[in-house]
């Protein structure tokens, strides 16, 4: 199967915040595409982030009062309800999945967003980098993957690589770089994928998700779960998601 888009001759963006567009380059994505079957299946976590880690997290995105975070448990209790690891937004304020019944857009006094859909938001990637830096000996040389589809910035002439949920233009730059596309647009969408060249973790998120997530080690995801900053829960590979 030919994993990759054919190489147009049309200038492309050399760059998305500090991030470097890779053009042709795509040998480091190989370990995304090249998946067996079963592993990293799409709709499952692992397809979403990566297969092969010894253990996975789901980072929820808040949601928010007056543009502040909110987390999800603190609009569980206001519901009456708990956040278990598989809890969907949706289900947890009383609403279907398009949000279109009444009654869905906030509670006065508790929210007034619902979480942002799509990939990690910078907020939540803030808290997310210095927890993944302690768990990589290659923090300054990080790939990411960002879907050609977002619409602001004309990626349609960029090889890409494939994974099972998306097409992906290829990115470089450091750990930290990955928050860099908001100098660019306050509204710019960070990469879907993270992963540094040694490879100790992978973070993935979709242009349809709520939420993020990470596979590493064990002493990684641990160290996620008890972040006082981040809204977190253990999760499997072969989970679906939302």
């Amino acid at each position: 199967m030919d994993h990759y888009r054919p190489v147009h001759h049309e200038r492309a963006p050399e760059s998305y915040g500090r991030l470097r567009v890779r053009g042709t380059a795509l040998e480091p994505a190989h370990w995304l595409t090249e998946r067996a079957p079963g592993h990293g299946d799409f709709g499952t976590v692992a397809g979403v982030a990566a297969p092969g880690f010894a253990a996975y997290a789901r980072v929820l995105h808040p949601a928010s009062l007056e543009d502040h975070p909110v987390r999800w448990a603190t609009v569980a209790a206001a519901y009456g309800h708990e956040v278990a690891p598989h809890t969907h937004w949706h289900e947890l304020i009383g609403a279907d999945r398009e949000y279109q019944n009444a009654d869905v857009y906030g509670l006065a006094g508790v929210w007034d967003e619902h979480p942002a859909e799509g990939p990690t938001p910078p907020g939540v990637a803030q808290a997310l980098i210095p927890v993944l830096a302690r768990h990589t000996r290659t923090v300054e040389h990080c790939w990411f993957g960002l879907w050609h589809g977002y619409g602001r910035w004309d990626f349609d002439h960029v090889p890409t690589f494939e994974t099972p949920h998306r097409e992906e233009v290829l990115l470089a730059g450091t750990l930290a770089d990955a928050v860099s596309p908001v100098s660019l647009d306050e509204f710019a969408e960070l990469p879907d994928l993270w992963w540094p060249q040694d490879r100790a973790w992978c973070l993935g998120g979709d242009v349809d998700l709520v939420s993020t997530y990470v596979g590493g080690s064990p002493a990684l995801i641990a160290e996620l779960l008890a972040a006082p900053e981040l809204e977190t829960h253990p999760v499997a590979p072969g989970d679906a998601v939302g």
